[in-house]
């Protein structure tokens, strides 16, 4: 299968895990293992409350903490400063994990970063029997996806996946930008 790296997951509305229920997961790293960040999971809790457990360093950055998914891992960011990049996930969008670079970012206070506690992640052609069953649907990630509005995030990239994938089926060679004008 081809990487996923830089795609959306968007949980079908038949997975009823709990930890995925209307999810959409941003992959960043797929080759045999994959892994990913639900985008939209907010806790109820902020950057600050936790960061004395990374750094000793003051932090005044009260950025809502996201869950990333139900394996224990370290903190993690993905945002839009390419000095700060320990990866490049999609034009715009890159990762970090490493302290020094988070460090950075709080320091930045950038709008654009978001911070995870916890990941998804999928063994060895797990994700791609998940696939084969239904269980997810698959859209190129953007910055606007990672960055924007993650209210109805779910609501929006499904109703991508599902007008992609009927157009493919129809073989509609063109859908003008605002159909419902035509």
């Amino acid at each position: 299968m081809k990487s996923l790296q830089g795609q959306l997951l968007i949980a079908s509305t038949d997975l009823r895990d709990p930890n995925f229920f209307r999810t959409a997961v941003l992959i960043f790293r797929h080759e045999d293992e994959a892994a990913g960040l639900v985008l939209n999971r907010r806790l109820n809790a902020t950057l600050r409350q936790v960061w004395k457990q990374v750094s000793d360093e003051p932090c005044r950055c009260e950025a809502p903490l996201h869950l990333g998914g139900p394996v224990d891992g370290p903190l993690m960011a993905i945002h839009s400063d390419p000095e700060l990049s320990e990866l490049e996930i999609v034009e715009g969008v890159h990762f970090s994990a490493g302290g020094e670079n988070l460090a950075q970012l709080v320091k930045k206070a950038q709008p654009q970063a978001k911070f995870f506690v916890g990941y998804a992640g999928w063994g060895e052609g797990q994700l791609e029997r998940e696939m084969d069953e239904g269980s997810w649907l698959t859209v190129p990630a953007s910055a606007e996806h990672v960055f924007g509005d993650l209210d109805d995030l779910w609501q929006r990239v499904t109703r991508e996946a599902t007008s992609s994938a009927l157009i493919s089926t129809l073989k509609i060679k063109h859908v003008p930008k605002f159909p419902w004008m035509n």
